[in-house]
């Protein structure tokens, strides 16, 4: 049987059983001794089933003749991993996924049950060889929701907000297997430097309209730190959505910033490089353990500028009055970064967007208080839910009548991007890139 199909597996029941699926597959990666076509075929096999869980979900039910608590819940898992191979990875023969399926069931102690895993299976790939035999609800919000593998509260949400077309294609995206791009350091070189290395090593980078720094990598490049540049600090991973926050920011040589929720620290070594390393960047976060990895990347990419501060953010004083611009990149549901975190759909309700939009409110009110009367205070989030963006911003301008939004200049990179309003927001199936919402406050003088 392939190894690569039993860790999968593993890695799956991890998930289901509370924990985070990169951090599993990290460790099951880390701990494993495959090649990096197993590697791959790993990450798809883990991030797609977990994905597409109630497509797969629905096409059980609507296969296996016994109803679904008669089943035991890794056994499902395992019906998971054969139909997602046989619904969405055309590179994988048919007879092959079937085979490895039941012989997945056999080895993890359902060898009785082998027969209707292949039954099922067969069923399925018969049925599916013409047209797609995935029965739907008739509501439109059912519909969309058990097509492409969401909650019925992210469609409902977005069907209000775009209507059926768009949500389809927004959905559509989400579900794609992310892009990485690079945000090159130009204190260190120039993207024509990196864009010749990387095509001396069969490398085909591509840039990214109206972003300065950025270069989008093709798929399947395998280990980034292996990539020309990595080591000297030639450029970071940072999506170019997220690039446009530091840029909206505007900060300058020799300004003093504070980037509230800083880790893992994208934002602000992207602060600093902006400010040619001149001024005072701190970077906040009330978990000590996040900042490590935003002070390996502040060493590579060489920068002085950055200063740590671990504390949470509502409750710092010191920094009342002393900034002349301030990042709130604030913790969200995510609904923008999707592709990137396969099991955020499944982990946030209603709910934490309730607790999470009383969160973001109370930061940005504490951090409303470090501006100096001619600074500014980005927000930020990576989520498109209006709660935690739209509402935040105008509960705070109703309390806060001396602040107003600054929209961008026309020369800034975000500026394409802006809303009447003067927020801006990147639909992914619109711009190609991260979910984001971002707006630049200021106080009236």
């Amino acid at each position: 049987m392939s190894n690569s199909r039993q860790l999968a597996f593993l890695a799956l029941r991890s998930v289901h059983g509370g924990a985070f699926a990169d951090v599993v597959l990290d460790r099951v990666l880390h701990q494993s001794k495959v090649n990096p076509m197993d590697r791959r075929l790993i990450t798809e096999l883990v991030y797609g089933s977990i994905r597409r869980q109630r497509t797969l979900d629905a096409l059980i039910d609507q296969f296996a003749k016994k109803p679904a608590h008669h089943q035991p819940p890794d056994l499902r898992l395992i019906l998971h991993l054969g139909l997602y191979q046989l619904r969405y990875l055309n590179q994988i023969p048919a007879a092959a996924a079937v085979d490895t399926t039941v012989e997945l069931t056999k080895t993890n102690g359902f060898k009785g049950l082998a027969g209707f895993v292949n039954g099922l299976l067969r069923q399925y790939q018969r049925q599916s060889a013409e047209q797609d035999c995935l029965q739907l609800p008739a509501d439109p919000v059912g519909r969309i929701a058990v097509l492409h593998s969401y909650p019925d509260w992210i469609v409902q949400l977005w069907l209000e907000q775009l209507g059926a077309t768009e949500t389809e294609q927004l959905c559509e995206w989400l579900n794609r297997a992310p892009t990485i791009d690079l945000r090159i350091n130009p204190l260190q070189t120039t993207i024509e430097q990196i864009e010749a290395a990387m095509q001396a090593a069969d490398i085909h980078v591509s840039r990214v309209a109206h972003l300065p720094q950025a270069l989008r990598l093709p798929q399947g490049i395998g280990s980034i730190q292996n990539l020309p540049g990595f080591t000297e600090g030639w450029w970071t991973v940072q999506d170019s959505s997220a690039q446009l926050v530091s840029h909206l920011l505007d900060p300058q040589p020799g300004n003093c910033v504070i980037d509230a929720c800083a880790a893992p620290g994208g934002k602000t070594t992207h602060i600093a490089e902006l400010m040619q390393d001149r001024g005072s960047v701190w970077a906040c976060d009330r978990q000590a353990s996040r900042l490590k990895k935003l002070q390996e990347n502040v060493a590579r990419l060489q920068l002085h500028s950055v200063q740590i501060c671990a504390e949470d953010s509502r409750k710092i004083t010191q920094f009342t009055g002393q900034a002349d611009r301030v990042l709130l990149d604030a913790p969200c549901s995510g609904l923008g970064t999707l592709h990137r975190h396969a099991d955020a759909r499944w982990r946030q309700t209603p709910q934490t967007v309730v607790e999470l939009a009383q969160l973001q409110a109370e930061l940005l009110h504490h951090t409303a208080t470090w501006i100096k009367p001619q600074g500014s205070l980005v927000y930020a989030t990576c989520t498109l839910h209006p709660q935690e963006n739209e509402a935040v911003i105008q509960q705070f301008l109703q309390q806060h009548p001396s602040w107003q939004i600054e929209p961008p200049a026309a020369d800034n990179p975000a500026a394409p991007f802006a809303q009447p309003e003067g927020w801006i927001k990147v639909l992914p199936h619109r711009q190609n890139m991260d979910g984001f919402f971002m707006v630049r406050l200021k106080p009236q003088p």
